[in-house]
């Protein structure tokens, strides 16, 4: 097997790792969420920084793209907001789901909150998910190919959650920032932007 497709399975494995530890019910309370969150991010950025992937000069952060990243987080967001609507409809669990996801964010002042998900937990996500691994299994296997398959990998990490409205919420906003990925990689640095304003809107400033 190939140097790189090695690291590719590794820090893919080192993700769900993470994750578990993250928001398994079993190990969740032995951390504080948002700084092993805050960390987890780091290490991912890390990864895809020294796989020898060079996301970043697919980073651009013009005016365009600055507009183009807000409203795509607008999009997404009026998504999960219709999604709320009717799987509370549709699901008698979803609400009481919905609202243990934000429930940690208790204890933790809004403003770092909205700092960690702007200036990290947000981009860091997305370089590696997209600008990584996407990218990655693209070249390997076809870009529909990866698109697809780094979007199950994005979702599969939040099963230890055990709360399905959180890995249908990681599967949708993942096939959205991907699907805008395949389409459009020169536009890489709008999908990091709206990553990153998605995250704070839904989580801080305007909870669905």
């Amino acid at each position: 097997m190939k140097k790189d497709n090695i690291r590719l399975i590794v820090s893919i494995a080192v993700a769900a790792c993470l994750w578990t530890l993250m928001f398994s019910p079993m190990t969740s309370g032995f951390f504080n969420f948002w700084g092993m969150m805050s960390v987890s991010a780091a290490l991912l950025f890390t990864l895809a920084t020294v796989s020898g992937v060079k996301w970043w000069r697919e980073i651009c952060l013009d005016w365009k793209n600055v507009i183009i990243g807000v409203a795509l987080a607008a999009a997404l967001w009026g998504i999960f907001w219709t999604g709320d609507k009717v799987s509370s409809w549709m699901f008698g669990f979803a609400r009481e789901q919905v609202d243990m996801i934000y429930g940690i964010k208790s204890g933790i002042s809004p403003v770092l909150l909205s700092v960690l998900l702007l200036l990290l937990i947000g981009p860091a996500e997305e370089i590696f998910w997209r600008g990584y691994v996407q990218r990655t299994l693209a070249d390997r296997i076809g870009k529909n190919a990866g698109f697809l398959v780094a979007t199950a990998i994005y979702a599969c990490v939040h099963i230890p959650s055990w709360n399905f409205m959180l890995v249908m919420a990681a599967l949708v906003a993942g096939a959205v920032w991907g699907l805008a990925y395949r389409l459009c990689p020169g536009k890489f640095g709008a999908i990091v932007i709206s990553h990153a304003l998605w995250d704070a809107a839904v989580f801080v400033w305007f909870p669905v």
